[in-house]
């Protein structure tokens, strides 16, 4: 029995995530000429992810006071308009540090 829920609820989650990729292509089928839903469009997936994922941040350490220094300098690097790779590293480098030395 706990199978057959497991199957009907991947069927149902697969279902929707088609029904979402599949959706703009059949209502929009002339080129999208307003810059506004164009950007909405585009900028769309990145606010989902940030979204999903920054909360997790805050739990994702062994202290919530590394990962707010983590997420600081990942914040102030990424307005400099470094890369994703130097954020990354430098974020994951400040809260090594202030678990090690300071909690």
């Amino acid at each position: 029995m706990q199978m057959d829920r497991v199957l009907i609820s991947i069927a149902i989650m697969a279902l929707v995530t088609y029904a979402i990729r599949v959706a703009p292509l059949t209502l929009f089928r002339k080129q999208i000429k307003s810059k506004y839903v164009r950007s909405f469009l585009d900028y769309t997936p990145f606010a989902v992810l940030g979204v999903m994922t920054f909360p997790d941040v805050f739990t994702s350490t062994g202290s919530v006071y590394s990962a707010i220094a983590g997420t600081i300098v990942a914040l102030i690097l990424a307005y400099m308009r470094k890369g994703i790779v130097t954020c990354s590293c430098a974020a994951i480098a400040v809260v090594y540090l202030v678990e090690s030395f300071l909690l």
